[in-house]
């Protein structure tokens, strides 16, 4: 018995947990077999009764639960853009931990999202794809694109917003300004990899016009208090409205809703797979 999982960094906002649980079922079907949806931390504080009456499944519960059951092989695919420290660091420390306490067993891990240097071109046409959609929705003139994501302290979690970027720039029209930014940053210029804030990049882009709209293209996975209705981005955009009147933002769907997402996915568990044999 092998158990697959589909890992995240995990949210306490129920809509998080939710869309998880949708991807999952989406790549179980697309590859036939169950797919695990499993959050490193912090879903274990939402209560089930906004989950469907079905409680959310943290890492470490649920290997210690499934350890005891006798599985012994697991499959994990991390549903990460890059290089994040919870897969470099925190899986690896609590695999370690767990096989002190129940001795071997077998853990094959996927690669991420977009494994550098190579990348990743489907996430790049999903950008694509989602920028296109959100202007002819929001019948706007695609003019004005600012990629932006979370921020990481990690340089090669950063390059790939930086490989995406240099993608996009070459799958849009020249004449489209294309930007890169990020919700949030530690001070200090050691730390000056990751670019922009998004509000600083926001509101330069409002002085220079503050008539032509802007369209965030959104390097988030799953809707949570960063990306989420009412979220970290949300709040910033509006801070930045009130003070430039006349000035517009909009945003993208989130890469988890694509239908290129889970062709992705696909392809890591594949990768698992074809490993396995070798």
């Amino acid at each position: 018995m092998r158990d697959l999982l589909l890992i995240d960094n995990g949210s306490k906002r129920a809509d998080a947990i939710l869309s998880l649980r949708a991807i999952a079922e989406r790549l179980g079907a697309r590859v036939g077999r169950t797919v695990l949806p499993v959050s490193l931390l912090h879903a274990h504080h939402v209560p089930s009764s906004i989950l469907n009456d079905q409680a959310a499944d943290t890492f470490e519960p649920f290997m210690r639960r499934r350890l005891t059951m006798g599985v012994r092989h697991f499959s994990i695919i991390p549903l990460f853009f890059g290089p994040s420290r919870a897969i470099s660091d925190y899986v690896p420390e609590r695999l370690a931990a767990l096989r002190d306490e129940f001795g071997s067993f077998e853990v094959r891990l996927a690669r991420n999202l977009c494994p550098m240097p190579a990348g990743e071109p489907l996430l790049a046409e999903i950008l694509f794809d989602l920028i296109h959609d959100t202007a002819t929705r929001e019948r706007i003139k695609l003019s004005r694109v600012l990629l932006v994501d979370h921020g990481s302290p990690i340089p090669a979690v950063t390059e790939v917003r930086n490989w995406l970027a240099r993608r996009l720039r070459a799958l849009l029209d020249t004449e489209i300004e294309l930007g890169e930014a990020v919700m949030e940053r530690r001070a200090g210029s050691e730390y000056d990899f990751n670019g922009a804030l998004l509000e600083d990049h926001l509101r330069k882009l409002a002085a220079v016009d503050p008539s032509s709209p802007v369209i965030l293209s959104m390097l988030f996975l799953s809707p949570g208090r960063h990306a989420g209705p009412g979220g970290d981005i949300a709040e910033i955009c509006a801070t930045v409205s009130a003070d430039c009147p006349g000035f517009r933002t909009v945003y993208t769907p989130l890469v988890g809703s694509h239908p290129k997402l889970i062709e992705i996915l696909a392809r890591r568990a594949a990768e698992l797979e074809i490993t396995s044999t070798r």
